[in-house]
């Protein structure tokens, strides 16, 4: 590896680290539960199974190749990857545009996964996840290739998807953009988690979600 190839993998370590301690610290998960993951050249680096983010450093990121076999070259680390590595790689390799995948427990989202409940068009910035609506992909055992296999099958072109029974899972084009993301749609299923508690809330068409897209797509190329 060049000196420059080594500089941006230790950035991309860090901000693995800095990320997961920021989820959990905004309420987006708890405890040891969730993961996040970055691209790595034609590998990706994940965090670590059972170590708390706020005792992760740099070396504890995971880096494996796309067949899911550990990349560290140095071997400075001898821990783990996520049980979800799956679900991360996959995502990877289905999705070109994807440079950061985090998946998490978020309350929110997750009282609505349990319900094995879509977050529907309530709301036009249901389309921040870049489709109509934030579906729920059915249930599948943690860390199997049945659940990656449910999730590609459900998320369709969006960047963000419930687990049935688990949790939700989103991913951007940079580690920077996750933590904004997973806090729009945790929010959103806020919303109507509580509006559920007074009515069913009307939903938009799909003609004035399309407008909502385009527009979005509007502010993107802009």
């Amino acid at each position: 590896m060049t000196e420059q190839g080594e500089r941006g993998e230790q950035e991309l370590r860090r901000g693995l680290v800095a990320t997961g301690v920021s989820m959990n610290q905004s309420g987006l998960n708890q405890g040891t539960s969730g993961n996040i993951s970055v691209r790595c050249g034609r590998d990706f680096l994940i965090t670590p199974s059972a170590l708390p983010y706020e005792q992760c450093g740099p070396a504890d990121m995971v880096r494996l190749d796309m067949a899911g076999a550990p990349q560290d070259r140095r071997q400075s680390s001898s821990r783990r990857p996520s049980s979800e590595w799956r679900l991360h790689r996959d995502l990877y390799q289905a999705r070109p545009e994807a440079g950061a995948i985090l998946h998490s427990h978020s309350i929110w989202c997750t009282v609505l996964a349990c319900l094995e409940k879509e977050i529907p068009p309530f709301h036009y910035m249901v389309a921040v996840a870049g489709g109509d609506s934030i579906p729920c992909a059915p249930y599948a055992l943690f860390g199997s290739q049945e659940l990656s296999d449910r999730l590609l099958a459900t998320i369709g072109q969006r960047r963000a998807c419930l687990l049935a029974h688990h949790g939700m899972v989103c991913y951007a084009a940079e580690l920077e953009q996750l933590i904004p993301l997973a806090t729009e749609v945790e929010t959103l299923a806020r919303m109507y988690g509580q509006a559920l508690q007074i009515a069913e809330p009307p939903r938009l068409s799909r003609m004035e979600m399309a407008a909502v897209l385009g527009r979005f797509a509007d502010y993107k190329a802009s």
